[in-house]
């Protein structure tokens, strides 16, 4: 037995399980789960060192045969409906969120409903109405802007497939301070931000660069001494080497760091 990176639902991280050697890319797995039996999509065999969540409570059943397909794909007609009964239901109770997704439990046990919203939501009373009328366990997930972009896909302003597409492990979280160690956080939002409208993955990128870069300049406001005149730092820019100095005098010159030694 090896580990590999499945999936089960579209919105969340993959998972890594003991399971045979012989799994491959986008092969459809059984597994029992805690909630119950569970149909999964291998993302590739895994390594310690690959990103992802170890489940210890997830155990390998079989690789997917005909029989477990047709009832999978049955499940996914299921789904679509469960999805638009929902719709209609938050719709009637006017709560502040917004279904994404459905996923119906391979042994029909269970419905997962995914949505978003800009807080806490009192769901209760809607997870009443669908049990009525659905005769199963109802379990309401909330996820990110992020994780619906994930699970509807397509491209960034680079014009390549979105980072959260890309790499399916775990998102980091991207915080403004790596756009201002970046010296980008002047663009404005709208020009760092992705389709899901938070900050672009890519900020992770080269965060950890630019931190280690900025040890070799002095601090903003920080005092030093260039050519016998005192002067303090106003500004700095990563990519050229320069950085801005007020003299005594008021005037501001642009000198390459490695004056400054």
């Amino acid at each position: 037995m090896e580990s590999a990176f499945i999936k089960i639902n579209r919105w969340e991280n993959p998972l890594l399980i003991q399971a045979p050697s012989l799994l491959s890319e986008g092969d459809v797995v059984i597994i029992e789960t805690a909630d119950g039996i569970a149909s999964a999509i291998v993302q590739s065999q895994g390594l310690e060192k690959d990103p992802g969540e170890r489940s210890e409570g997830a155990k390998f059943l079989r690789k997917a045969n005909l029989n477990d397909l047709k009832i999978i794909r049955e499940n996914q007609k299921r789904e679509k409906e469960f999805l638009e009964m929902c719709r209609s239901e938050v719709k009637k109770t006017n709560l502040p969120m917004k279904i994404i997704d459905a996923v119906y439990s391979f042994d029909r046990g269970g419905i997962m409903f995914a949505f978003i919203a800009d807080g806490r939501v009192d769901f209760r009373e809607l997870v009443k109405n669908l049990s009525k009328k659905i005769q199963r366990s109802i379990r309401l997930h909330q996820i990110g802007a992020r994780d619906e972009s994930r699970q509807g896909g397509g491209y960034g302003i680079c014009g390549r497939e979105l980072c959260c597409v890309k790499f399916k492990g775990n998102l980091p979280s991207i915080t403004s301070e790596m756009a201002k160690i970046q010296q980008i956080a002047h663009r404005g939002s709208e020009r760092i931000s992705g389709i899901c409208g938070r900050l672009m993955c890519c900020l992770a990128y080269e965060s950890e660069q630019y931190r280690e870069l900025m040890k070799e300049y002095p601090q903003i406001g920080e005092e030093i001494q260039y050519k016998g005149q005192k002067g303090v730092v106003k500004e700095m820019n990563l990519m050229t080497g320069g950085v801005g100095v007020e003299l005594e005098g008021k005037s501001v010159i642009f000198i390459n760091k490695d004056e400054l030694k």
